[in-house]
């Protein structure tokens, strides 16, 4: 009978509960997609790179002019790098994982495929990546020091032998035989894996572009021989940033006509290329904490002011016999049907918001249970927000409440 006689006081007020109702609605719908987006953002800030992210650091060098002896250049700094104390090796590369910007390219199983099998990220190797990044070999072995050879910008060779992740074994070969067997990375000649690591992301893994072959990564045994190069670095555990400033001095030694940039530990790298992550995550927190503040606070306004219209009904029940215990109870029922008619409009609309943006910016789909979260989140709030104005009411008089009206 109580349910009975809400829904009559509410016809009365409809414009008020609709308004709650689809504020509730609102709220619901953008605040699930919200924390839908925020969970994937920081599920994809999590993911592991695979190599020794602790203890590496990197750094970019160029030298000054265009000197004509760079492999030997090159030769003499990974020598005096690798003979650091505290330095555990040092490689050098075109990129690494994070880094943002790097090679990419397409492999095909035959040199006839028209459509590609995969994509990959295209690392550069020598025989001490490995050890540097301190990625781990599940499968076969990793370059000899006769496999490496030099290579330039434009230089159009293919690698005889490849090693890649096993997210790209897979990609390429789904039944596991993917060790020993041919790809191609240019049409012109074969590839054949070698070896197989567990992991290595792409420079790209933060790009939307890059998310579809984010773990698919290629390590060819390319000595990049270019006046503009990255060297990696790792140390033993501890002594990363004291190797860091050794490491600048100590190539400042050998040539000071160069310039050293992006000398950086990894912690640092990941940071700068998730910044628009963390953005995005505080922006969308931020708007949620908004969106339901203003909700909690509407539903409170909105219930003082029914309060006050209705103290002579008020006065009346408690006249006739009401608890203070049936008046909360009869406000808190009202607020729980208007949020739970607005959260039942909100899981359509937030299906619909999560259904646009999933089309519109390729977003991943919104697991039901952020809906239903969300529902629980809202009326909850709703509960709360209406218990204040509803106390103030129960604590009425009914003597005072029959002659104020």
């Amino acid at each position: 009978m109580e349910i009975l006689a809400i829904l009559s006081a509410l016809r009365r007020n409809k414009i008020g509960a609709l308004l709650i109702a689809v504020q509730v609605a609102l709220t619901l719908a953008i605040v699930s997609n919200c924390l839908s987006v925020v969970e994937q953002r920081l599920q994809r800030m999590g993911r592991p790179s695979g190599i020794d992210e602790a203890n590496i650091f990197t750094l970019g060098n160029q030298w000054v002019g265009q000197p004509t002896d760079l492999k030997a250049r090159i030769d003499e700094d990974l020598a005096a790098l690798r003979a650091l104390p505290g330095v555990v090796d040092a490689s050098l590369t075109n990129s690494v994982p994070l880094r943002g910007g790097g090679w990419s390219n397409v492999v095909m199983l035959t040199a006839e495929q028209k459509q590609p099998t995969a994509h990959t990220a295209i690392y550069f190797a020598d025989a001490q990546t490995l050890n540097t990044w301190g990625m781990r070999l599940v499968a076969g072995r990793w370059f000899g020091t006769d496999e490496i050879h030099p290579i330039e910008v434009n230089d159009t060779s293919v690698p005889a032998v490849v090693i890649v992740t096993e997210a790209l074994a897979r990609a390429l070969f789904p039944d596991g035989s993917a060790l020993g067997k041919d790809i191609y990375i240019a049409p012109t000649a074969p590839s054949r894996i070698i070896g197989i690591v567990a992991r290595a992301q792409t420079p790209f893994a933060a790009s939307s572009w890059g998310e579809s072959f984010v773990e698919n990564s290629l390590f060819a045994p390319d000595e990049f021989i270019n006046n503009g190069i990255t060297y990696v670095v790792r140390t033993q555990p501890g002594r990363l940033h004291a190797v860091m400033h050794a490491a600048e001095s100590k190539l400042f030694a050998i040539e000071p006509q160069r310039v050293i940039d992006r000398l950086q530990p990894f912690a640092e790298t990941r940071a700068h290329e998730y910044r628009s992550y963390r953005a995005l995550s505080l922006i969308l927190g931020t708007v949620c904490a908004l969106l339901l503040t203003v909700t909690a606070f509407g539903i409170v306004g909105l219930t003082t002011y029914w309060v006050t219209q209705r103290r002579r009904q008020i006065g009346v029940r408690r006249a006739l016999g009401a608890r203070r215990v049936d008046i909360l109870r009869y406000f808190q029922t009202e607020n729980l049907l208007i949020s739970g008619a607005g959260a039942a409009l909100g899981v359509g609309l937030g299906l619909a918001l999560n259904l646009w943006l999933a089309t519109s910016l390729q977003i991943t789909r919104m697991s039901l249970a952020y809906l239903i979260a969300g529902a629980g989140i809202v009326l909850v709030l709703s509960q709360a927000a209406v218990l204040l104005p509803a106390l103030r009411a129960a604590a009425i008089p009914p003597a005072i409440a029959i002659r104020s009206a």
